[in-house]
């Protein structure tokens, strides 16, 4: 069931963004919502920006600068969990030109996070730290709505209640605190109109439970206050590199790939491992203890106490990017971990243990791809991790749901790899995905 929360403008993204801004033309000048070709949630928005005497032309202020900015700023529960949400979200949106956000409950933004050229364009509609992006004050778009609502929202370009931000597109999810479920903040992702997509709607999701999940487990459970100097906040990324980066106490500590692998075996293994099991995981032929003993000393100096000895294992939970891939497949949630999949785990390892935790991971994604027919989730990981994968592609060729531009591209790439793998132009694939 199509959500409503979910913009879709189709593939002619300009032909649609004119259609809605003749339908912001149409409602300024006194239009029945029931009358304007848009989304109900977006009529409704527009309906409340008006009531609110929002000027469609004016960007919202700017209400917290300098120290009072930086001072709000460190003392709110979502400074805990910046290190997740900008590994998450902020490592996206930098490599895809794109804004990361996040603001507090009533639509501040706290930190504005993306590549330097986009950041300055922002400027120039107040999209910046220390602005309010409240419906009230900016009208409809995808922060203040989602506050608005208590929902993930997208919100595509025109669709956007102030003119200057409709060449804009944006996807925003509400961050809960987890001892009371009230609001204290949203997670949004800001950019051109590739952010017209699914996945970024599920990015923002999934960056949004992570930042629940983190703050639910940093809480002080005796007495409900917000302790952040007694926990570490220990978060591993893995995914499509060479060597891990630990978040570690506010600190990214960059790991050698030996390094890293023990990580993802000992947080693979909470009952902890024994010298010889270790070794067996990591090494291809026998490895003398020693050589063991000095990695994990070596290890130790640069994430102090988090490794323990007799058995080797964590000393405390472990969150890593790869664990997030495998939560949205347990809540069976295919759209989360595409989004959240950002390559292989540590693709250059060698090490038996994590060869084997890539491959599984690697199927179950590919498998939970193959079992929907959302022609969205089906495109996306054909694009990104499966170019050369025939059954993918015919998937979506096949899909009922896919349009026009859709089947043309998964047709295409149907012709091209059977020719290349010798098969007739029509016919069942029986292949084995060609490994990377």
């Amino acid at each position: 069931m199509h959500s409503p929360y979910l913009a879709e403008p189709g593939t002619e993204h300009k032909q649609r963004a004119g259609e809605i801004a003749r339908a912001h033309e149409a409602f300024l000048s006194g239009a029945a919502p029931d009358q304007l070709d848009v989304r109900p949630v977006v009529a409704q928005s527009w309906q409340r920006s008006q009531r609110a005497r929002v000027d469609p032309e004016t960007p919202p202020p700017i209400v917290l600068t300098d120290d009072e900015l930086a001072a709000y700023r460190e003392d709110h529960l979502l400074s805990a969990v910046l290190p997740v949400l900008r590994e998450l979200v902020g490592r996206v949106a930098e490599a895809d030109r794109h804004l990361m956000s996040i603001a507090d409950a009533q639509g501040r933004l706290l930190w504005v996070d993306g590549h330097k050229t986009v950041r300055d364009t922002g400027e120039r509609i107040h999209f910046v730290e220390g602005a309010i992006w409240d419906e009230r004050f900016a009208g409809t778009n995808a922060p203040g709505t989602a506050l608005a609502l208590d929902e993930a929202v997208q919100i595509f370009a025109t669709e956007h209640y102030s003119v200057p931000v409709h060449p804009w597109t944006c996807a925003a999810a509400p961050i809960h605190d987890p001892a009371t479920g009230e609001i204290i903040g949203m997670i949004d992702v800001t950019g051109g109109s590739v952010v017209a997509h699914p996945h970024s709607l599920a990015l923002v999701k999934a960056a949004a439970r992570a930042a629940e999940a983190e703050l639910s487990w940093r809480r002080a459970p005796e007495n409900g206050l917000w302790l952040p100097e007694q926990r570490t906040v220990a978060r591993l990324s893995a995914l499509n590199r060479s060597e891990g980066v630990l978040l570690l106490d506010g600190r990214r500590v960059r790991l050698s790939p030996r390094h890293t692998e023990i990580l993802v075996l000992l947080r693979e293994n909470p009952e902890g491992m024994t010298g010889d099991q270790l070794a067996d995981a990591l090494y291809e032929d026998f490895a003398n203890p020693a050589t063991l003993r000095v990695e994990i000393n070596r290890l130790r100096r640069a994430v102090g106490d988090l490794v323990q000895s007799r058995p080797y294992r964590l000393a405390e939970g472990l969150d890593a990017d790869y664990a997030d891939v495998r939560d949205a497949l347990e809540r069976g949630e295919p759209a989360a971990a595409v989004a959240a999949y950002a390559g292989p785990l540590l693709p250059m390892s060698e090490a038996r243990g994590v060869a084997e935790l890539r491959d599984l991971l690697d199927a179950r994604v590919r498998c939970a791809v193959l079992s929907t027919d959302d022609p969205a989730i089906l495109e996306a990981w054909a694009t990104k991790h499966g170019n050369d994968d025939l059954e993918i592609w015919e998937r979506l060729a096949a899909s009922r749901r896919a349009d026009l531009a859709q089947q043309a591209l998964a047709k295409t790439q149907v012709r091209r790899l059977r020719a290349e793998y010798g098969l007739p132009p029509n016919g069942a694939t029986f292949l084995q995905r060609p490994r990377r």
